[in-house]
């Protein structure tokens, strides 16, 4: 159990690099998204997958942050998937969409900007998602006014 906790909260190791683990699992999750579905998969399809990453990383998160005695650790990199998965739920699979999506969300994700620095205060599991999911639903909600317009 302590190693699928690791598993899924580190993105199957991810967690564990030495520079910019977060970027590097967003990143990571974007070519494998680009490569499993290298059009965009049906909708019913994303939302069952983001919510598996949501429940199953929100878990994980609780139970390692405990293990270790942290309250956010630097391997939890789970988080970071899960916006990045947010960012582009129904966004039609181009690599510039991919590419601005990457950039959109891990600038607000290192940023944090108000109000979502203020959700970096909630404490466990859903409080470590919480300030990823909001800047992976501002990076879609910003890129979705983008493709209206242009």
């Amino acid at each position: 159990m302590k190693l699928l906790i690791k598993l899924i909260a580190s993105f199957f190791g991810l967690g564990y690099f030495p520079l910019a683990p977060g970027t590097l699992a967003s990143f990571v999750f974007l070519l494998a998204r680009r490569f499993l579905w290298p059009d965009r998969p049906s909708l019913w399809l994303e939302v069952v997958l983001f919510l598996l990453l949501l429940f199953s990383g929100t878990w994980a998160s609780q139970l390692f942050s405990q293990s270790v005695n942290r309250n956010d650790p630097r391997q939890i990199v789970i988080d970071e998937v899960c916006g990045q998965a947010l960012a582009i739920v129904a966004l039609p699979s181009s690599r510039l969409n991919l590419l601005m999506a990457f950039i959109l969300f891990r600038a607000l994700d290192i940023i944090k900007p108000f109000p979502i620095n203020r959700l970096e205060k909630i404490k466990g599991g859903w409080g470590i998602m919480a300030d990823d999911l909001a800047a992976g639903l501002v990076a879609r909600l910003l890129l979705g006014i983008y493709l209206l317009l242009f």
